[in-house]
């Protein structure tokens, strides 16, 4: 069994067991999360109402920051370069169950 959850504004298809990087949660290192489904796949696919009555469990595993990338900017003919960079903050979130 699957399921398709959201959080950050991006969605994940999870199964129990998976570990999932996303964007930085509140909350410490074993932390119980719940989160809702948006779909459940299996011998029955179910979204929406149907999906709303299931939960994830997740638990909080570590909290990290991504690889460095670089954002460059340049005009030709007027002298213009910035070079900035930008470190992604993500939480890591174990999956023990689907439920409902």
């Amino acid at each position: 069994m699957f399921a398709i959850i959201q959080t950050g504004g991006k969605q994940y298809r999870v199964e129990e067991g998976d570990v999932i990087r996303v964007e930085k949660l509140q909350g410490e290192a074993g932390d119980k999360l719940d989160l809702t489904a948006l779909m459940v796949g299996g011998e029955q696919t179910l979204f929406g109402a149907d999906a709303a009555k299931f939960t994830v469990n997740a638990e909080v595993v570590d909290h990290g920051k991504l690889k460095k990338i670089y954002i460059r900017k340049y005009k030709s003919g007027v002298q213009y370069r910035r070079r900035t960079g930008h470190r992604q903050q993500f939480t890591a979130l174990k999956i023990t169950g689907i439920q409902g």
